[in-house]
């Protein structure tokens, strides 16, 4: 049975491909209007025009860069005005560029943690007037396995910043309580989308991720999306400062000699 979000509000970043659109889809499906945003504007505006919102629900797309303050303060403004207020932030937007440590640039670095972590406080903080005003606020930060609980070579900005994210989520959680609002995360294993494919390039990459999953399959961006639909419905309202591995068990295996 899909969650039920009726009457609820949802900003979604980075919700024009991969597991954003996943998230965006699984919203619109349990019955949220939701305004979304994305650097893609085409795309944006092909998934606002193909994806059926039922009676009462708005879809939405903003472009948006959420490293930048003043294209933040736009995204969340704009989302009030179209959804009448804001009750669920669910920040999905982050990028992850290969770059090993002895060739990384300073422009590198901060190009991977502004987009993916500072992002994280610039939303929360726009936001937080109409989330603490909503009925039961949520926010929804999607982090990762890498960083948090795995390491990958030549992605240590993208773990640092998905550990930062991690960080975050448990302080916010503690001083945002008091006003109703949840913080929690949920930290994707290997999900199948475009931009996974194009990391795992070579043949046989992605075949041999998918043997070392205990559930036999690749995760999808839907896995992520009810993962979100539940943690911004009011069941999930004695749960906060928490971070939700989907992963099929990835990260469960011990190495055995």
């Amino acid at each position: 049975m899909s969650t039920d979000l009726a009457g609820r509000t949802a900003l979604v970043t980075g919700g024009t491909r991969g597991i954003g659109r996943g998230i965006v889809e699984v919203l619109v499906a349990s019955g949220a209007s939701v305004v979304f945003s994305g650097r893609d504007a085409v795309a944006g505006e092909l998934l606002q025009s193909s994806l059926p919102v039922g009676e009462g629900q708005t879809l939405s797309f903003v472009p948006a860069d959420v490293s930048d303050v003043d294209s933040v303060a736009h995204l969340v403004s704009a989302a009030r005005v179209a959804l009448g207020g804001i009750d669920i932030l669910c920040h999905c937007a982050g990028i992850y560029p290969e770059a090993e440590l002895g060739s990384m640039t300073d422009a590198m670095w901060h190009d991977v943690i502004d987009t993916n972590l500072t992002s994280t406080m610039l939303l929360t903080r726009e936001a937080l007037p109409h989330l603490s005003a909503a009925d039961n606020g949520r926010v929804i930060l999607i982090s990762s396995i890498s960083g948090p609980r795995t390491g990958i070579s030549a992605l240590t900005h993208y773990c640092a910043s998905k550990a930062g994210m991690e960080g975050f989520a448990r302080a916010a959680a503690v001083e945002l309580a008091a006003s109703g609002i949840t913080v929690n995360c949920v930290a994707p294993g290997t999900i199948l989308t475009e931009g996974l494919a194009a990391l795992y390039s070579a043949e046989g990459a992605l075949e041999s991720v998918e043997a070392r999953i205990p559930a036999g399959r690749l995760g999808t961006p839907a896995d992520i999306g009810h993962t979100v639909a539940f943690l911004a419905s009011s069941d999930s309202s004695f749960i906060t400062g928490q971070s939700i591995t989907v992963d099929g068990g990835q990260t469960l295996p011990e190495v055995q000699g």
